[in-house]
């Protein structure tokens, strides 16, 4: 198996296992123990599956993982979700009125690069194979999938609701534009905090992983990532804390791997 199919094995094996530990309703149980189990088989199948098929299918594990994490949410942790809350008003002030003031093109390019951050690892990928170098996609994967999947590992132990949830409407320049943000984070997401923040997490892996072999576009997804992590907390779509924490993960999981 290549390392990034290893990653998601063992994740889908951690999801079908830990489900058996929270207090979830008999039928969700077996559905994510079924679920988890033939994602982990999928994986596991990869391995005989042309290069082209295994060069893409982690976008499957990704989607698979992302959601069947969100169905180990039971019930919110209010007090750290006013842990989470207090470090956002020792920061910002009101983090609801603290950006009124934001120009509304950057408060609106913030909303848009946040909720088409799923592009990035497919993009990172693309730009691999123009770049003629899909010699590095394992690699490339191992990185992502591993700040990917480890940022929504916790859910099944730090289970908070995000901050939209919590609060009222934020108050920015751009509104049409935060109104339509708003509207596809709360119908396609699981609606659940993920800590550390999968969105940071996962741009920063895509352009860590990038910045070695192509340093240009690298620098761009870099800035694209800084930017995704200030509208994770501008749109009050994640705490602070989510998003240096997925920001170190990103990091740390680099490190360990080593740059591509």
């Amino acid at each position: 198996m290549r390392s990034a199919e290893c990653v998601a094995f063992v994740y889908f094996l951690y999801l079908a296992g830990v489900c058996w530990l929270r207090p979830l309703p008999t039928r969700r149980r077996l559905l994510v123990t079924a679920l988890a189990l033939l994602a982990a088989l999928i994986a596991f199948a990869a391995t005989a599956a042309p290069p082209l098929i295994r060069d893409w299918i982690p976008l499957l594990y990704i989607l698979a993982g992302y959601y069947l994490a969100g169905r180990l949410f039971v019930a919110p942790s209010e007090a750290l979700e006013r842990w989470l809350l207090a470090w956002d008003h020792r920061l910002f002030g009101d983090p609801t009125t603290r950006f009124a003031r934001w120009p509304g093109w950057l408060v609106a390019y913030l909303d848009i690069v946040y909720v088409f951050c799923f592009l990035l690892p497919p993009g990172g990928l693309l730009a691999l194979t123009v770049a003629g170098r899909l010699d590095l996609a394992n690699q490339y994967w191992t990185l992502v999938l591993a700040a990917n999947l480890g940022a929504f590992a916790p859910l099944s132990v730090f289970q908070t609701r995000p901050p939209w949830l919590l609060e009222r409407p934020p108050e920015l320049a751009a509104r049409s534009v935060h109104r339509v943000a708003s509207h596809v984070v709360q119908r396609g997401t699981i609606r659940v905090n993920t800590f550390p923040s999968g969105h940071v997490a996962a741009s920063f892996a895509v352009a860590l992983a990038i910045v070695g072999p192509l340093p240009i576009t690298g620098a761009v997804l870099l800035a694209v990532a800084v930017s995704i992590s200030v509208g994770c907390v501008v749109g009050r779509y994640h705490y602070a804390v989510d998003v240096v924490a997925g920001a170190l993960l990103a990091v740390v999981v680099w490190a360990v791997i080593g740059p591509t």
